[in-house]
């Protein structure tokens, strides 16, 4: 009788294994980061999200198969079972992203996607701890590399972009554009989209226009001034689908 393969055994998932995990993350994240500085769509959650996944599927390959190819057993291929996953994905994940004016959305969305069938597979393949890891890494980069890295780069100036939508006839982009200078931030773009099909109590038509500003600070407080603006419906980020 063969040797038993048991679910969480040590093999293909120690501590070269994580280290390898935590060489794709740091090494995705600071190309993302430079992407970011950049104000690219694709930042350092993306990058980073993709490379530890990238990295996982690959280690499942390696590692995830070793009680199918024990010796005296039949020779085959089952990563490309895992293959076929990734393949899989690709269609998922065009569905996620799509592009808005020159605005790219959804990106984070589909790169988690990618992630999340990454920890799937290696805990099917038996590979517990690569799953554990991975998950943690996600969450190190959503809870606690973002935010270090928006407070070392506090002090450069930014690139922000609102969607506001107010009644038409008001003279309200005018009360937009003043109330987005007098928080510090300069109007660097401007998209309008006039005769919305809704329709504002009083039978008055809706529109929408997206602001791409540049300045200091958060967005929040800038936000908060123009959803307090008469004739202003709504006010949101337009990263906040991604």
């Amino acid at each position: 009788m063969g040797p038993v393969f048991h679910w969480g055994d040590a093999y293909g998932q120690g501590g070269r294994q994580l280290v390898e995990l935590g060489l794709a993350l740091l090494l995705s994240a600071l190309v993302g980061l430079e992407r970011q500085l950049r104000h690219k769509p694709a930042g350092l959650r993306t990058h980073t999200v993709v490379g530890l996944g990238a990295a996982a599927f690959l280690l499942i390959s390696k590692y995830g198969f070793t009680d199918v190819l024990e010796p005296g057993r039949v020779v085959l291929d089952p990563s490309r079972v895992a293959a076929q996953i990734v393949s899989g994905l690709g269609f998922l994940g065009a569905g996620l992203i799509f592009v808005r004016r020159d605005a790219v959305r959804g990106l984070t969305t589909a790169a988690t996607v990618w992630l999340v069938a990454a920890i799937a597979a290696a805990a099917a393949a038996g590979l517990p701890l690569i799953a554990v890891a991975c998950t943690a890494g996600y969450f190190l980069v959503l809870y606690a590399l973002t935010p270090a890295v928006s407070v070392l780069t506090r002090g450069r100036r930014e690139v922000a972009e609102l969607v506001c939508t107010y009644l038409d006839g008001r003279g309200v982009l005018r009360d937009v554009v003043a109330a987005c200078t007098g928080q510090g931030w300069s109007l660097t773009r401007l998209d309008t989209v006039p005769a919305r099909a809704d329709r504002a109590p009083g039978d008055r038509p809706l529109v929408e226009v997206e602001l791409t500003l540049s300045g200091r600070g958060p967005t929040t407080d800038l936000t908060l001034r123009l959803a307090e603006l008469d004739g202003v419906v709504g006010v949101r980020t337009a990263g906040d689908d991604d």
